[in-house]
Parts: structure tokens; sequence; C-alpha cells
């Protein structure tokens, strides 16, 4: 199940780092749109840190599993 989340994560920060550029190029860094999807994209990266952390404290994730 943990996997699962760790990928989900993943695909949000990509899906982050694809919006900041689109606003990026859209409006060239004139709205807040793009710091906002910055600040996102760094909460969802700490949070994917935490969540690996706990899977390796566990036991859940690790090599060969």
């Amino acid at each position: 199940m943990i996997k699962y989340f760790i990928l989900f994560l993943i695909v949000a920060m990509l899906i982050s780092l694809f919006r900041g550029a689109f606003y990026l190029i859209k409006d060239g860094g004139s709205t807040k749109k793009t710091v906002h999807s910055l600040g996102v994209r760094v909460s969802i990266a700490v949070v994917l840190f935490i969540t690996l952390i706990y899977g390796f404290l566990t036991g859940q994730i690790g090599p060969g599993t």
C-alpha cells in the first residue's frame, strides 16, 4: 500500500512541476501561480521524504522488496 502512495506522490510532483512550467511560460512568472506551484511541490517532496523514511524504518520498503 505504501508503494502506491509513494507512486502517487511522485506523479503529483510531476504534475505540479509541469503546471508551474506552464504558468511560467504563459504569464512570464508575473503572477503568484508559479510560486504557489513551487510551494505545493516542496510540500509534496517533504511528505514523500517522510513517507520514504517511514517505509524504510518499518521494513515495508527496502532493497529486494
